[in-house]
Parts: structure tokens; sequence; C-alpha cells
């Protein structure tokens, strides 16, 4: 069984509601609203809001994917060039980060609804659809929240 959190919603949420603004990581430099509207980010590249650029060699995708979708986690402190450490904040505080958050989660939902052979570039795992976007925004979404104790 996968420690990996169901990609929905409800359990999303259920995490969140653990949240403070003043919740203070276990590793890494980002607050929780820039942990939350990071993960906005990514439901945005999942739905093409944000296009996505390969950021590895094509050749390094499939071993990617592999790790994909093994059991094991992101490692703590990871870093990557496509997304800023300290990114700005956008939001005027945490609760609406959350809404934010909650909608871009609904739009996703509706997005491969309308559109089920859809599919969007992630800069690691290459082009991927629906299927794919769950299992990344589930261990991303562990990642964040592990690194905020939720």
């Amino acid at each position: 069984m996968s420690d990996f959190l169901s990609p929905d919603l409800e359990t999303f949420l259920g995490k969140i509601n653990n949240l403070s603004a003043d919740t203070c990581a276990e590793w890494g430099v980002m607050s929780a609203q820039q942990m939350i509207e990071h993960l906005s980010n990514t439901i945005d590249l999942s739905t093409g809001k944000i296009k996505g650029v390969l950021s590895i060699p094509e050749d390094k995708v499939e071993r990617a994917l592999t790790y994909l979708h093994s059991e094991k986690p992101f490692p703590k402190g990871v870093k990557v060039a496509y997304a800023p450490e300290k990114p700005k904040l956008r939001n005027e505080d945490l609760e609406t980060a959350i809404d934010e958050l909650t909608m871009k989660w609904i739009a996703f939902e509706e997005y491969y609804h309308d559109n089920p052979e859809a599919e969007n570039m992630h800069p690691v795992y290459g082009v991927l659809g629906y299927e794919g976007w769950l299992r990344i925004h589930s261990k991303h979404f562990t990642h964040h929240f592990l690194q905020f104790n939720l």
C-alpha cells in the first residue's frame, strides 16, 4: 500500500486544515503560504495554464517516470531549476491561497473531465495525461505536507 495521499481535494483539504500562517517547515525555506501557492502552480502546470518545458535530456524521462511510479518519496530539500526556492507571494494571506488552491484543483478535475485525452508537459516527467498528473500531485502534495508536519 502506498504511503502517498489519495489525490483528491477532500484528502488534501483535510491535511491543509492543520496548517496556519506561522507553521514552520521541517526543511527548506518556504513559508506555509508559499508552499500552498507552489502547489497551485503545479496544478496550473498540469492543466497547461503554465506551459511546461522539459528540463532534463529526453533520454532520461523514462528513468524519471520509473521513479515517479515507485513508492520512493521525493527527497527532503530537493531543488529543481524550474521552481524558485522562495517564490513571491501573490495572495493576500494563507486563507486566500488555500481558496485559490481549492479552485485550481476543481478546475483540474473539470479540465480532464472535459478533455480526457489532454496531455501537458512536466519539466521532468515529460508529457502526461490525467493519471500521470494525479500521481505527481499525490507524491508532490505528500512531500510538502510532510515538510510542514501535516
